[in-house]
C-alpha cells in the first residue's frame, strides 16, 4: 500500500534522506581501549624504570614470585582502569549510534545518561538538549505548515461549494425546462448532458467534503470516521469493517484532525494500491494511549514507496501530537497502519 499526498511487530522507519544506511567498517580501535592500552604501557614502563633506577642489581635475580606479583598488580590496575574508562566513555558510543540513525519524525529518541560525572556525559546531555530544540522547532514549523494547508483546504472547499457548486446547480436548473421544450431528437443528448452536470456536481460536493470534513467539525471524530468509510463504500465499493469504541477520551481539535487525516490517507491507499475490496478500521483506548489501526489483506506494501509524500505527511502529522506511526506487512499478508497517540503530554 503506497502513500500519496491527496490527504495527510511494527516496522522501523528508514533513515532520513541524506543519512547513509551503511557506514564503512571502522578502521580504528575504540577510544576506551586505546586509552586503556596507553595507560597499561605507561604503567609497565614506569615499573620497569623504577626497578632499573632503584635496584638495577635485582634485574638479574628477579624472582618468579616477584614477577607474578608485579604482573597481578599491573593486571588489577589495568582492569580497574578499563572499567572506569568504559563507564566514563559509555555515553560516547550511544551518542554516535543515535547521531547516525536519529529521525526527528519519531520524537523522544535520546542518549541514555546514567550519570553526568564526565565530559562524555555532559556531551551526551548537550546532544539531548539539541534534539529537544530541534524537535520543538520542527514541531512548530510542521504545525504552521499544516495549519496553512488546512486553511487553504477550507478556502478551496468553500470556493468549490459556493462558486462551482452553485454554478453547476444553476446549469441543472436551466437544463430542466430546456429539456422539456427541446425537439425529440435532441432530448436524449440533453438528458446525457444533464447527467454529466449532475455527476460533476456530486464530484464537487465529494471533493469539498474530503478537503474539509464537516462531520469532524459538527459531530466529532467517531462520527467523522463512520462518514468517511460510508463515502468510500459508496464511491469505490471498499467494505470497511469498523470497530470504534464508545466513550473515547477527549481529544483537542488538532489531535482529532491528525487521526482523521491518517485514517483517510491509509484507506485511500487501500483503494488505490492494495488490490482488495475489504479493510478494517479500529479506534480504541488502551490505558493512556489512543490506538488507530487500519488493516487490509491486499498485496502488501512496497518498501520502495515508504518515503512517499503521503507517508511522510502522515509521519509528520503524527509527530506533531507526539504520536508514533508504524507501517508493516503482517504475517497473513496485506498492510497494517498503526497510529499510537499518547493521551498525556510526554513533556509534562
Amino acid at each position: 500500500m503506497a502513500s500519496l499526498d491527496d490527504t495527510g511487530g511494527p516496522m522501523s522507519f528508514p533513515l532520513p534522506s541524506g543519512l547513509p544506511e551503511d557506514r564503512p567498517p571502522r578502521r580504528y580501535a575504540p577510544l576506551v581501549w586505546r586509552v586503556a592500552a596507553t595507560n597499561a604501557l605507561v604503567l609497565l614502563a614506569a615499573c620497569l624504570l623504577t626497578v632499573l633506577v632503584l635496584s638495577p642489581e635485582k634485574i638479574s635475580s628477579f624472582a618468579v614470585d616477584e614477577a607474578v606479583l608485579l604482573g597481578c598488580a599491573l593486571s588489577l590496575v589495568i582492569a580497574v582502569n578499563v572499567v572506569l574508562l568504559r563507564r566514563a566513555f559509555a555515553p560516547l558510543g550511544a551518542l554516535l549510534t543515535l547521531s547516525r540513525h536519529v529521525d526527528l519524525t519519531r520524537p523522544g529518541q535520546r542518549v541514555p545518561i546514567p550519570r553526568r560525572d564526565s565530559e562524555a556525559g555532559d556531551l551526551a546531555a548537550g546532544f539531548n538538549e539539541m534534539l529537544n530544540r530541534l524537535e520543538a522547532e520542527r514541531r512548530d514549523s510542521t504545525r504552521r505548515a499544516i495549519a496553512a494547508q488546512e486553511a487553504e483546504r477550507l478556502r478551496v472547499a468553500r470556493e468549490l461549494h459556493d462558486e462551482v457548486g452553485q454554478t453547476l446547480t444553476g446549469v441543472l436548473l436551466q437544463l430542466s425546462p430546456v429539456l422539456k421544450r427541446a425537439p425529440a431528437d435532441l432530448q436524449s443528448d440533453l438528458a446525457e448532458v444533464q447527467e454529466v452536470v449532475r455527476a460533476s456536481l456530486e464530484d464537487v460536493r465529494r471533493i469539498s467534503i474530503e478537503l474539509r470534513p464537516e462531520a469532524l467539525d459538527d459531530f466529532g471524530l467517531a462520527r467523522a470516521l463512520v462518514a468517511l468509510t460510508d463515502r468510500l463504500r459508496e464511491r469505490t465499493g471498499l467494505q470497511v469493517s469498523r470497530q470504534i469504541r464508545q466513550g473515547l477520551p477527549y481529544l483537542d481539535r488538532e489531535s482529532e484532525l491528525v487521526v482523521y487525516r491518517v485514517a483517510q490517507e491509509a484507506l485511500t491507499n487501500v483503494v488505490r494500491h492494495a488490490g482488495t475490496d475489504r479493510a478494517e478500521l479500529s479506534l480504541e483506548h488502551q490505558e493512556d494511549h489512543l490506538i488507530l489501526l487500519v488493516r487490509d489483506r491486499g498485496v502488501g506494501i512496497d518498501p520502495a514507496q515508504m518515503d512517499g509524500t503521503g507517508m511522510q505527511g502522515m509521519r509528520e502529522r503524527a509527530a506533531l501530537i507526539w504520536g508514533e506511526l508504524s507501517v508493516h506487512s503482517p504475517t497473513g499478508g496485506g498492510t497494517e497502519v498503526r497510529l499510537d497517540l499518547p493521551l498525556k503530554d510526554p513533556t509534562a
